[in-house]
């Protein structure tokens, strides 16, 4: 799904005054794009997000899904499902006496039959990586913590969101869970799902996005592809951020004498180029 915004602002009072908490952010996310969103904590990020889905309006500009406003309460309606979200820690939302009822309640208000229900339970565990006999009947308090990360993003994604909006969604996993949570993300993405993802983790961001967008005091300081945005890296540590740990090394590297090309954002990209030099100049 494409989702456009133009010129959005969003501001609300507080004991302090008025406070703005994004400004003027204006972008384009196309159908099939993996938008990553970086920025340090109290940017406007997860704010950013509410407006992206329409949890709130911005005072500001205006968003449009597919060329509809989300200002429209009856845009909003009619959307309803096809935007999904997931806020940090969804896990903490879950609330059914089994996994499969959990991941049901989404299709079950949207008015599907019971096969069809059915359908989305078991397509949402199969991504998942859930094997349906053995957790289906399960408390999803009997899981562990990756796990009930699993289940509430299946309830989430059985809806079967075109856009799916991610706060975090690795925050608090252990490295097993964070690469397998990915894994899945990156999977739902290649079924054709457009996604926008705010994460900490640069290397994250290099591999996955199409997109990145940097946000500062909560305006576009940003904004291309990730090898564009990652060659700034000592503006994005001005900022408190960084840069992937291959783009790091490599600078190092070339720093030394070592003619590698711009924009390595993976390890494995880091690895051939200096493979290709080894056979080029005999290393």
């Amino acid at each position: 799904m494409a989702l456009v915004l133009e010129h959005v602002g969003f501001t609300y009072s507080s004991h302090e005054g008025v406070v703005v908490a994004v400004s003027d952010i204006s972008l384009d996310i196309e159908d099939g794009d993996f938008l990553g969103i970086i920025g340090h904590t109290g940017s406007g990020k997860s704010t950013l997000l509410q407006l992206m889905c329409g949890l709130m309006q911005p005072t500001e500009g205006r968003i449009l899904l597919n060329g509809k406003d989300l200002a429209d309460k009856k845009v909003r309606q009619q959307l309803l499902g096809k935007i999904g979200i997931a806020f940090q820690y969804p896990e903490y939302q879950l609330f059914a006496q089994t996994v499969a009822d959990d991941i049901a309640f989404g299709p079950r208000n949207a008015g599907l039959t019971p096969t069809e229900i059915d359908e989305r339970v078991r397509y949402t565990m199969r991504l998942m990586r859930l094997d349906y006999d053995r957790y289906a009947r399960l408390s999803p308090f009997e899981l562990s913590g990756g796990e009930m990360r699993r289940v509430a993003l299946a309830g989430v994604i059985a809806l079967k969101p075109r856009l799916l909006i991610l706060d975090e969604p690795t925050a608090g996993l252990d490295p097993a869970g964070r690469r397998e949570l990915l894994a899945i993300i990156e999977e739902y993405h290649r079924e054709g799902a457009t996604i926008a993802m705010v994460s900490h983790n640069m290397d994250d961001i290099a591999r996955l996005a199409t997109k990145v967008l940097v946000i500062k005091d909560g305006s576009t300081a940003m904004l291309g592809a990730p090898s564009e945005v990652f060659s700034h890296g000592e503006e994005l540590r001005a900022m408190n951020l960084g840069v992937p740990k291959a783009t790091s090394y490599a600078d190092e590297l070339k720093a030394g004498g070592l003619p590698l090309p711009d924009g390595l954002l993976t390890i494995e990209a880091l690895a051939d180029a200096i493979a290709a030099l080894e056979v080029s100049h005999g290393l």
